[in-house]
């Protein structure tokens, strides 16, 4: 870089020698006319940010995010290499449940957040980090999705988007889109979405477990759940831009949204008695909002530093309320249940950081990141008039988290093909949960060492080898610590609960998980724009938080119950390896190979294996860490017609995991085929349709439990929905 500068330098300083010698030759007979020289700069490729970064991270721009003309962040993340869904959530490395970190523009992603609801439009960019760095959270083992959202626009821009889909026996519209503006030195961005959902789900499940009076029972119930929903997401952004140093951001983002459901069972007795209802109706109303709003402060100095301070505040709550009805096989009800809750939840932030270039090739940045949150919650269940939460289960609870962090980083330019990123951060979590009569307190401290290297084989970086050595951990989250049980409602507190029904109780004394992370990857940029990598990665993770079932004599029942309880195991290690490629297919398929013009492919290959210390082998591995995944996909230009098509396919495997010593569950295989055609009438007037979610297999999953007297068992089989349709119009004005 700094020899690239000494360049320009040096043609400029030419001129201007060159400018008076010019000036001394006699003029032609005829001057010639004036030739006007324009210089446009292009935005790099995703491809090209990511060869830059001095961490192993990818960026998807919005050509990916537009490409399918999905209606959830969530439809784009599980094509990306390396990530799968479970139940609506993102994982790496088939990590979830708190290993992968999600952030939203950096910032922790709010409790009840849900990405199924933010629409594509919205969204810049997404960045996938395979380690942490020292300037974002290092609650991130497997990893961090940063969501970034739509910038300020540095011009005029009006666009809209029109979609209607198709999903499970329902149509969904949204419209969404943004405007944006300068006016001098001010810079605003008002990006706005209105959508609705649907979805469904069939089971069947067959359950053997034990009556009220502890005799074995077996039912068969085949069960039909609907949902749907809509809601509004709003997202304002002005920037003034004080002078040619400093310049102020206002940031907001709300969310609101409303949903029903309902549902039905029908249960068939196979041993034993009677349930209390063999038909069941169910029905629910609920509501989820949040606001989040700050300011933001940018000052740049003349010798090359930076000053970012940022200070937000956010809010969001839910409530729900269901009810339920139940009746025998003589047609008469016999359950009349209530259940209701309410949560909200208030937080404040403030964090920042500064950077200055030291001595030509290190670039330092020092910086604070600290979040003071408060939650409550009320809950209510009411079972044939009767309220079923008793003692501290009934009452309002509260409590609340304070986060403090510290971090410093390097980056270094060793030499023209070696550079290096060292970086530490001390992170200090205190949480506190209250019932009536008495307060339980927990405090983490944890300091977090990181060191990345790159070497680029050639002088244009076309080659890269990158390693780092990194510590991270996984925090406790905050439902896993609360002082108060969650009752089985199923089993009243006057009578005794089987395992596979248990109560739930927090453990205050949790400590965090720490992890050591070793990551090696080769990555090649091909000229044409592709990538082919392959990386490997170890995790060793100490005091592996699980669950672990006790029968025990306990405050709210005159009888013992079986409670399941979080605590922290020996550890677990976890090791991979990840292959991707993706370019045109010119460059990737060998020569003689038939390839279409206009034609690129991608795909990833990941394969995992791990193992928890203190179980039974051979699936003692990490909770929801498939074996392998795989993706695959194609886009095709064709030549001579506005037209791209493409298509992608997810799969993953069925498997096993040994939970505790008495537990294991099994989860079913996964599939997911997407198609889409997008026709570009001209650069304002794009129109996309897609199917999602073709030929996907039943989810099937096996929990079983070995008790006293033998084996329980509770096999669910849930029924593929039909795919989804989705067409859009997306205009500029």
């Amino acid at each position: 870089m700094h020899r690239r500068a000494a360049g320009v330098a040096a043609l400029l300083a030419a001129g201007a020698v060159a400018t008076p010698v010019l000036a001394q030759t006699p003029p032609a007979a005829e001057d010639p006319a004036p030739q006007r020289i324009e210089i446009k700069a292009e935005p790099a490729s995703d491809t090209e940010l990511r060869r830059r970064e001095p961490v192993a991270k990818t960026i998807y721009g919005r050509d990916e995010l537009d490409k399918y003309g999905d209606l959830s962040v969530t439809d784009v993340l599980k094509r990306l290499p390396g990530i799968t869904l479970r139940d609506g959530s993102p994982r790496m490395r088939g990590m979830g449940a708190g290993y992968t970190r999600i952030l939203i523009n950096g910032e922790p992603a709010p409790p009840g957040f849900s990405l199924e609801n933010l629409p594509p439009s919205q969204v810049e960019r997404i960045e996938v980090s395979k380690g942490p760095t020292a300037e974002f959270s290092t609650q991130a083992v497997a990893g961090t999705i940063n969501i970034i959202l739509r910038d300020v626009a540095r011009q005029r821009l009006r666009e809209m988007r029109l979609a209607l889909g198709y999903t499970v026996e329902r149509a969904v519209p949204s419209v969404n889109g943004q405007i944006a503006d300068r006016w001098g030195r001010l810079s605003m961005a008002l990006p706005m979405s209105a959508y609705q959902w649907s979805g469904g789900s069939d089971v069947v499940t067959l359950r053997d477990t034990r009556d009220d009076a502890g005799a074995p029972q077996a039912l068969r119930s085949v069960a039909q759940h609907r949902w749907r929903g809509g809601g509004v997401n709003f997202g304002p952004r002005l920037r003034w831009t004080v002078d040619d140093r400093w310049s102020i951001e206002s940031r907001t983002f709300a969310q609101r949204n409303e949903y029903r459901n309902a549902g039905r069972a029908a249960i068939d007795v196979l041993l034993g008695s009677d349930p209390r209802s063999v038909s069941d109706v169910t029905s629910g109303v609920g509501r989820w909002q949040m606001v989040r709003t700050g300011l933001a402060a940018t000052w740049r100095g003349p010798a090359g530093d930076r000053l970012e301070a940022n200070v937000g505040v956010q809010a969001s709550g839910n409530r729900f309320d269901n009810v339920g009805a139940g009746f025998d096989r003589a047609g008469v009800q016999s359950v009349d249940s209530l259940s209701s809750g309410r949560t909200s939840e208030q937080s404040r932030t403030t964090s920042g950081k500064y950077s200055r270039p030291l001595f030509d090739t290190h670039r330092a940045t020092f910086g604070w990141d600290l979040e003071s949150r408060r939650r409550t919650e009320r809950r209510r269940v009411v079972d044939n008039g009767e309220d079923k939460l008793v003692g501290d289960d009934a009452l309002p609870f509260r409590a609340g988290v304070e986060r403090q962090a510290l971090f410093a980083q390097d980056e270094w330019e060793i030499a023209p093909q070696w550079a290096t990123y060292v970086g530490l951060r001390a992170e200090r979590i205190a949480t506190r949960s209250r019932n009536a009569d008495s307060e339980i307190r927990n405090t983490s401290q944890v300091v977090t060492p990181l060191w990345h290297l790159n070497y680029r084989l050639d002088p244009k970086a076309r080659d890269i080898v990158r390693a780092s050595l990194t510590r991270s951990y996984r925090a406790p989250e905050l439902p896993a610590m609360m002082a108060r049980p969650n009752i089985n409602t199923d089993y009243p507190a006057n009578t005794t609960n089987p395992e596979n029904a248990p109560d739930r109780v927090g453990n205050a004394s949790l400590r965090p998980e720490l992890s050591t992370g070793l990551d090696v990857a080769y990555e090649k940029y091909l000229a044409g724009g592709g990538v082919v990598s392959v990386g490997l990665f170890h995790r060793r993770i100490d005091g592996l938080i699980r669950n672990v079932l006790s029968r025990e004599n306990v405050t709210w029942a005159s009888v013992p119950r079986w409670v399941s309880r979080p605590v922290n195991l020996d550890g677990a290690r976890s090791t991979g390896i990840e292959l991707e490629v993706k370019g045109r297919s010119n460059e990737l398929l060998p020569a003689g190979w038939w390839s279409p013009q206009g034609l690129s492919l991608r795909g990833a290959l990941s394969a995992y294996r791990s193992r928890v210390s203190g179980l039974p082998e051979p699936y003692n591995r990490l909770e929801g860490q498939q074996p392998w995944s795989l993706t695959a996909g194609f886009d095709h230009a064709v030549a001579g017609w506005p037209l791209t098509w493409g298509g992608n396919i997810a799969i993953s495997p069925a498997y096993r995991v040994q939970q505790t010593i008495e537990q294991q569950v099994a989860q079913g295989r996964s599939r997911s085929l997407d198609l889409y055609a997008m026709w570009t009438f001209n650069p304002a007037a794009v129109l996309r349709v897609g199917v999602n979610n073709l030929d996907a297999p039943d989810a099937m999953t096996d929990t079983r439990l070995v008790d006293s007297d033998g084996l329980v068992q509770n096999a669910a089989v849930r029924r593929s929905m039909p795919g989804s349709v989705n067409a859009s119009l997306s205009l500029k004005f």
